[in-house]
């Protein structure tokens, strides 16, 4: 359950219910901070792109709490769940998805290389942005059980879609994505990648929206990675 202090958290996060649309992420054109740092000079596009997943991956952790909760009758505040999947609207949808879908999926494309695959992927990058559409605008309404009942599916369904989307992007076209070009290349969609991260959400932009899912999280009850280890 959220109380007065995990609500006053997610307010200090800037991930309240209010303003969410400009608080969750800085959006494209806001971004004020654009210093280079050497850390990011050294970050390979595949591991880019897996950190990115790792905060997709934290999300659905967070619904599925909420989820589980809500159907117990606890009292957890919506903007757990419209926060979150604003997040996955701006940070993944707009700005991780994208960068596959302009800067990795078209040299699989040129190669030949796992193209059906890559195909589905976008396909399926198109359908977790309709559900999140939905739960976003759902959300608001959470504690009231017709909207959360009519949003619960949606849930699900983003979960299921994720979970192997994830996976196999992971485990097959991010390691393969070194194979298809040169060196050269290779640093030159690292320094692509860079530069969008940094016009779309300032510098340190994955850190700062790291930690609004880690704020989140706290908020209910996930903060600590040792509430997921077996007790028994």
């Amino acid at each position: 359950m959220i109380g007065t202090s995990g609500r006053r958290t997610l307010l200090r996060a800037g991930v309240g219910a209010a303003g969410l649309a400009t608080a969750a992420l800085a959006l494209p054109g806001q971004a004020q901070d654009t210093k280079k740092k050497h850390s990011d000079e050294t970050i390979s596009p595949a591991e880019r792109l897996m950190r990115e997943n790792a905060v997709l991956a934290r999300i659905l952790l967070i619904y599925e709490s909420a989820m589980r909760r809500l159907g117990q009758g606890e009292d957890i505040d919506p903007a757990v769940i419209e926060v979150s999947a604003r997040i996955v609207l701006d940070f993944i949808h707009g700005h991780h998805e994208k960068q596959e879908e302009e800067l990795v999926f078209p040299r699989f494309k040129t190669a030949g290389r796992m193209v059906e695959l890559v195909n589905l992927l976008i396909i399926q990058h198109a359908a977790g942005r309709k559900l999140t559409e939905r739960i976003v605008a759902a959300a608001p309404q959470a504690r009231n059980r017709q909207p959360r009942e009519a949003m619960a599916p949606d849930i699900q369904a983003f979960i299921i879609l994720y979970r192997p989307h994830m996976a196999r992007v992971a485990t097959d076209v991010y390691p393969t994505l070194r194979h298809l070009v040169t060196r050269d290349e290779y640093q030159e969609i690292a320094d692509q990648m860079e530069k969008s991260q940094r016009q779309a959400f300032g510098a340190d932009g994955f850190e700062k929206v790291a930690k609004k899912v880690h704020e989140i999280e706290k908020s209910i009850g996930l903060g600590d990675l040792d509430v997921f280890t077996p007790k028994g």
